[in-house]
């Protein structure tokens, strides 16, 4: 049994495991370049949003609602993502994005890695408005009051980026444990943060069809060689 427990982390988390540590080993910190400035923003907005003089400041160039006009939610967007929800603790969000987004960066590079928080973030975003159109009487609805509700943080991300690198490197026990762990949340606790993860899996897992196809397409249809799991192995930033 231990050697089968054994072997199942060498398929699941072999690829994975090895190509971080090669980075980490020859370049340290010099893989992650992105992933120290996401950690140093997150940092440095929760300090200056505590305080008397910078909460409005934050506010105003990173808080998103459901209620602001789309135009102005887009613009804040990309910082939002950066300030670290005020009824959370902070260290949970470092750590996310320190592991998630290191990850990430290591295995598909840093501008896949943005590009994809971004995707992420923003499918959430979207979704909130959807979702209040909706109403609270459906499934995928939302209380209006849920439009008034401050929707920053990189969770949305997190699970954006661990779903497409678990599918990339080939984790596809993992990336079906962070879905399915997902879609419990949302059944426990149905509110705006955890529809918005759903939403960025959607968004991520809708990506992940297209290049699947178009890897298929630019292979002449023929599936992965027997005895590999993936296209293409990981791609380092």
């Amino acid at each position: 049994m231990i050697r089968g427990v054994r072997g199942f982390a060498r398929r699941e988390w072999g690829p994975l495991f090895d190509t971080v540590r090669t980075a980490l080993v020859t370049r340290g910190w010099r893989a992650v370049p992105l992933t120290l400035t996401a950690v140093g923003l997150t940092a440095l907005f929760q300090v200056v949003q505590n305080q008397d003089w910078g909460y409005r400041p934050v506010q105003a160039i990173g808080s998103v609602r459901a209620e602001d006009p789309l135009w102005a939610a887009l613009l804040r967007t990309p910082l939002s993502l950066f300030v670290p929800a005020l009824d959370l603790p902070v260290w949970g969000a470092l750590a996310q994005v320190l592991l998630v987004f290191g990850i990430a960066e290591i295995c598909i590079g840093r501008w896949r890695t943005l590009g994809l928080a971004y995707l992420a973030t923003l499918a959430g975003t979207l979704y909130a408005r959807l979702g209040i159109a909706l109403g609270p009487d459906g499934p995928l609805g939302l209380p209006a009051t849920d439009a008034r509700v401050v929707d920053t943080g990189p969770s949305a991300a997190v699970v954006g980026l661990a779903v497409y690198v678990c599918w990339r490197c080939g984790a596809r026990w993992t990336g079906t444990l962070v879905v399915v762990a997902m879609v419990v949340e949302v059944l426990v606790k149905p509110n705006l943060a955890g529809k918005e993860h759903l939403a960025a899996i959607i968004a991520v897992l809708a990506l992940i069809a297209v290049l699947g196809r178009r890897g298929r397409h630019q292979a002449g249809g023929v599936g992965p060689r027997p005895g590999t799991r993936s296209w293409k192995p990981p791609i380092r930033s």
